[in-house]
């Protein structure tokens, strides 16, 4: 693994080379690009720096336990020989982390589909409930959120609701979404007061670009209708919705948000790569499930990842088995505390399994 650094390291510093050079200042373009490149590796070289530079104290500080004749001396030269070690030990240990593979993913944005589960017209009302969270959530973090299509229940629910969430970063939160989210309360429409049990599935695309995704004219059948949405009569007097099959999959998506056609086939196109995205990405997740098995946050809509529990006021992510109370505050979108427990343990499971190849 150190020899790895240290060949990280050269190239950071050959970065810092390039970038000085006269003739490549004149290119904005490429200065951008090795800026870029070098900033992704920086976290890394300074961890590795700061190891070295632990290593020689520590070296130093046995040196003088090795020489030193003087009791006092001795026994601060064996705390420091103490610290200094705990200090690599917990250094070593970030730089396995570091040098963990980045999800090329975390960067993009998403497109998140909600979908009413069992429980009728209260798993309608939950599907809201989620949407409100999501759209709070990225509010905070000033995300954009798009809506898609929607398909609503009736009572202000939602039987599917669709949206696009645009920010930098924005799979890299959300992905541990991903899968049937269950609530436990009392609806409105319960007279006896009995707690009901809903569900709603949640999954987290990551938006793919063109060159990712090469979709042929002739796989694709266009249909055009009046949008049965939110927008205002003109919205649905004009036939602006629209549907695109996907003929060799048969996945289906729609867009009759926007006012104009061509905007709200944009956004079909955008939903269509995303899915076939995740298509492929399952495909190539089944090639190595025998590697690991332990998934978490991959996108796996069957695994029940999280009850929020009215009655008990607690959501409890069963993936890491952590509880938090206060429920209204994460409907509101106070969702940091628990994607961090999530993707903490995430990151532990792919060390533990990388641990093998990185040493």
């Amino acid at each position: 693994m150190l020899e790895k650094l240290a060949e990280i390291e050269r190239h950071y510093e050959e970065l810092n080379t390039l970038m000085a050079d006269p003739e490549i200042a004149l290119d904005h373009r490429r200065v951008a690009e090795l800026a870029q490149e070098q900033a992704e590796i920086e976290d890394v070289v300074q961890a590795y720096r700061r190891y070295r530079a632990t290593e020689q104290e520590l070296a130093e500080a046995r040196e003088l336990l090795e020489t030193e004749k003087d009791p006092e001396m001795l026994e601060l030269a064996r705390s420091e020989v103490e610290r200094l070690q705990e200090r690599l030990d917990v250094l070593y240990e970030e730089l396995k982390t570091l040098l963990l593979p980045s999800d090329p993913n975390d960067k993009k944005n998403v497109i998140m589909e909600i979908r009413a589960g069992a429980g009728g017209d209260e798993a309608g009302l939950f599907a809201a409930d989620l949407y409100r969270m999501y759209s709070r959530y990225a509010e905070d973090r000033g995300w954009k959120v798009n809506l898609l299509d929607a398909h609503e229940s009736g009572i202000g629910g939602f039987k599917e609701i669709i949206f696009e969430i645009e920010g930098r970063g924005a799979y890299s939160r959300l992905k541990y979404e991903s899968g049937v989210h269950r609530v436990q309360r009392v609806p409105l429409t319960e007279a006896a007061g009995r707690i009901h049990t809903s569900t709603a599935t949640v999954a987290v695309l990551p938006e793919a670009e063109e060159v990712e995704i090469e979709i042929r004219p002739e796989e694709i059948r266009e249909e055009f209708f009046h949008s049965s949405g939110p927008g205002g009569q003109n919205v649905n007097k004009v036939t602006t919705a629209v549907r695109l099959v996907h003929l060799p999959t048969g996945i289906v998506v729609t867009s009759q948000d926007e006012r104009s056609q061509l905007k709200n086939r944009l956004k079909a196109m955008a939903h269509l790569r995303a899915r076939l995205y995740a298509l492929e990405e399952e495909r190539r997740h089944k090639e190595r499930s025998d590697a690991r098995r332990a998934q978490v946050g991959t996108g796996d809509r069957s695994e029940k990842i999280r009850t929020y529990n009215f009655p008990q006021d607690r959501v409890t992510d069963h993936r890491v088995g952590y509880t938090r109370y206060n429920l209204p505050a994460v409907l509101d979108g106070d969702l940091d505390e628990i994607i961090d427990r999530v993707a903490t343990y995430d990151q532990a499971e792919r060390l533990r399994e990388a641990v093998g190849q990185v040493d």
